[in-house]
């Protein structure tokens, strides 16, 4: 029997990423000295410090992935930047300083790529996180995103610490959230053409259809994840994407969606509803540097797996 040395925390275990990591390493991408230890809201409440002290002195990890956050679509950001901002902000700081506390080796946070200035230059890079304010429509979850990668600079200055953090492009996949008004764009289209197609009706997708955006594949984010836990080394973050040539418009995603769900109705685009960010593409440079050789799972295959789960797993899927 290989002893456990790495007790490894997922916090936001439950949700889309935590899911895909927990599949992944349940496929074979685990390691036999490794424990993998998945919790959830219902563990612990990370918005109180002495919860997130129980819990790390519950499970005594070793190293941490922390993806726990309170996230939403465009438009619930834009009704709530306080509630983003403050929520946020006590989750991170209770969990990078329960990890400290703990003696953690090492910690692997999620940004986004939303936290990256509104006004700038293409492709963004790792460089460019501070260089603005970030898009006024969720300018509360960016900034606090944005404060992981100042903490972890802190503790690495201050304490010698490797805590790092990634920044993945548009997540998709199982698990994901699916609820049509406060999901992202691709889980939203995806229930909005099951509802379409079960009615008989017009899909309407909300804005002109001409955004881009790159989706990344919530498998193919684990098995990076992992990656960075065990090999990425440096304190300053690393996109996680695919990479530029891969961009595909909110149309593209949308007729890629009614393909694979088979859908023979009109598409229709409300353009009274806001585009959001017009593009944010991201440079995968970085990434290529160090893994040249990774697979992608291709965009066509990754929306029809997924659409798949959601027709089987619709009851639970939908809320």
């Amino acid at each position: 029997m290989t002893e456990v040395t790495k007790r490894i925390l997922v916090t936001g275990g439950t949700g889309l990423v935590g899911r895909a990591i927990e599949k992944v390493v349940a496929d074979g991408e685990g390691q036999p000295d490794e424990e993998w230890i998945f919790v959830s809201s219902r563990d612990a409440d990370l918005t109180s410090s002495s919860e997130t002290k129980a819990l790390f002195e519950r499970h005594k990890p070793t190293h941490v992935i922390h993806l726990a956050a309170m996230v939403g679509g465009l438009f619930k950001n834009i009704r709530s930047n306080l509630d983003f901002w403050r929520t946020n902000i006590h989750i991170n700081d209770n969990v990078l300083h329960s990890a400290h506390e703990s003696g953690v080796q090492k910690v692997v946070s999620c940004l986004s790529t939303c936290i990256f200035p509104d006004k700038t230059t293409y492709p963004i890079d790792e460089t460019m996180i501070h260089n603005g304010p970030p898009h006024s429509s969720n300018f509360g979850y960016s900034y606090a995103k944005r404060m992981i990668d100042v903490q972890n600079r802190g503790y690495s200055e201050q304490h010698g610490r490797r805590f790092t953090a990634v920044i993945p492009t548009n997540v998709f996949g199982p698990h994901d959230n699916f609820n049509i008004e406060d999901g992202h764009v691709l889980p939203g289209l995806i229930h909005k053409v099951y509802l379409a197609k079960q009615s008989g009706s017009a899909l309407t997708v909300w804005g002109t259809g001409k955004p881009r955006r790159q989706f990344i594949y919530s498998l193919d984010l684990a098995r990076l994840f992992i990656w960075v836990l065990r090999e990425y080394d440096e304190v300053e973050p690393i996109i996680l994407s695919v990479g530029e040539e891969d961009e595909v418009s909110i149309r593209e995603a949308a007729e890629a969606i009614a393909e694979a769900m088979e859908f023979r109705g009109e598409l229709v685009f409300d353009t009274t509803k806001s585009d959001g960010q017009f593009k944010k593409t991201a440079s995968n440079a970085k990434l290529r540097r160090y893994l040249p050789e990774f697979q992608f799972t291709p965009f066509r295959k990754a929306v029809k797996e997924t659409c798949a789960w959601f027709n089987a797993n619709y009851a639970n899927a939908r809320k």
